[in-house]
């Protein structure tokens, strides 16, 4: 069994430790809130230690799953980041969503100190992490992964190496993208459910047992779309506050705007940014024009003043 170290306790982070913890591994934990990684010892009769160079020291493998870029590089960088504690040859294997860009920076750092990089993004939400059945994406060397396989096989169903350092980031964002496309999809179908004055409710219970709406969280009264969870009567509403087709001239528009949001994803993908940024520039606008008109359009529906946005808190 390996020695490891796990760097960030949050709702997937959390799970994941005890699962390693479970079969058998070896694992000292850091949190920024001190509480909660002593919380975790004590749950699963692990060790925590105050920074990150003191959890990592003496590990065969150091795995991060923190909040977003600049977590990332607080917690393996600087004179107690993990870099300065972790043995030379060891490996850092980093399952937080960021950018392709400071995967690559923070695995060039890491090879400048003799220590070798996995960036092993993960799907499947906080249901997935509980339950150990996540799907994790990997970039590295074959050696590497191979290496960090049998221990991140403690939380997934699936792991896999797609390609060098960086490929592991960029099929996180393209699984991303499916999921924008899958929610605009579910916020038109709502939304033209309302403008044809069809009950909208019985509508979503009676397709809600087919193959592909809802299937997620069928059974759980919730809708889960890789980590982003709301209960069903919310998510009814988010759905269609989020909606972009209605049979309006209005809606004549949808293909040109598609086209414009499929040039803009384009270059935000060539230029690595991450799944937030490119949700923010390309979806977003999308969804806060689209709330508006089905507001106006919908003058009975019962739908809320938020935004689109809202469908992915």
């Amino acid at each position: 069994m390996a020695k490891v170290a796990f760097l960030g306790l949050g709702v997937m982070g959390y799970p994941m430790a005890g699962h390693l913890v479970s079969a058998g591994h070896s694992v000292t934990v850091y949190n920024r809130s001190g509480a909660k990684a002593a919380s975790w010892s004590g749950e699963h009769k692990g060790s925590h230690q105050p920074t990150p160079r003191e959890a990592a020291a003496g590990q065969a493998i150091v795995f991060a799953c923190v909040g977003n870029d600049d977590d990332l590089r607080s917690v393996c960088l600087g004179d107690d980041g993990a870099f300065a504690g972790m043995d030379e040859g060891a490996l850092f294997v980093d399952h937080t969503t960021v950018s392709p860009t400071v995967t690559r920076e923070l695995a060039q750092a890491a090879a400048a100190q003799g220590l070798r990089y996995v960036d092993a993004p993960i799907s499947g939400g906080q249901a997935g992490a509980e339950n150990g059945v996540l799907t994790v994406m990997c970039g590295g060397a074959q050696a590497d992964f191979d290496e960090a396989f049998p221990v991140i096989d403690a939380y997934a169903k699936k792991c896999m190496l797609i390609g060098p350092i960086g490929a592991g980031q960029q099929t996180k964002m393209l699984n991303q993208i499916c999921i924008a496309g899958l929610v605009q999809g579910l916020s038109e179908a709502v939304a033209l459910g309302q403008a044809l004055e069809l009950d909208m409710e019985a509508v979503l219970d009676v397709i809600s047992g087919g193959r592909v709406i809802f299937g997620m969280g069928r059974g759980t009264g919730r809708v889960e779309f890789d980590g982003f969870s709301v209960a069903m009567p919310e998510a009814r509403a988010r759905f269609a506050e989020s909606a972009d087709m209605i049979l309006t001239e209005e809606s004549l528009s949808l293909v040109e705007r598609a086209r414009q949001t499929a040039r803009r994803s384009r270059q935000l993908i060539r230029q690595n940014l991450s799944w937030a940024v490119l949700y923010n520039a390309s979806v977003m606008p999308l969804a806060v024009r689209a709330s508006a008109m089905v507001r106006r359009l919908s003058p009975r529906s019962r739908i809320g003043s938020t935004t689109g946005a809202s469908c992915f808190a």
